[in-house]
Parts: structure tokens; sequence; C-alpha cells
């Protein structure tokens, strides 16, 4: 995939994390994408590591976006719990 492809699904999964999870974040779009792209590598990483498969296979298939979102949601909690800790 493409880096346009990556920041697409980054985009997407850092919303998806964000609708899932809903509460005060200090951040805007930038940082959901961002989340959302750290997020999809986490949780392709994750998806080889401990499953021992390809979680990031292609654009529309549906293991791709399962691993982005759920990396995007760790990648989420933990920003909240290290920016809940600075205010």
């Amino acid at each position: 995939m493409g880096i346009i492809a990556w920041i697409l699904i980054g985009l997407l999964a850092g919303a998806i994390a964000k609708a899932i999870m809903p509460g005060r974040d200090p951040g805007g779009v930038l940082v959901t994408m961002l989340i959302g792209i750290v997020g999809g590598l986490l949780g392709g990483w994750l998806g080889k590591v401990i499953f021992g498969v390809h979680s990031i296979n292609g654009f529309f298939h549906l293991s791709t976006w399962i691993a982005a979102i759920v990396g995007s949601l760790i990648i989420l909690t933990v920003y909240r719990l290290v920016a809940g800790r600075r205010s």
C-alpha cells in the first residue's frame, strides 16, 4: 500500500476509534490522523507478532481495517492517559 492509502486508512481508523471511545481529547483532525496511522502500524505489527499472520493485506481487506482500528484504540487510550496526566 502506498503512503496515500496509509493516510486515508489512518484518518478513517482514527475517526472510528474516537467514535468508539468518545470523550474530550486535546487534539483535532491532525492528532486523529496521526493516532490512526500509528494505530494502523501497531495493529499490523501486533497481528503479525501475536497471530503470525499478515494482517495488513490491502486497502479493501477487512483484516486491514480491524487491525488499524484496534491499534488506533490502543494508541488513543495511551494518548488519553499521557495527556490526562499533564493537565
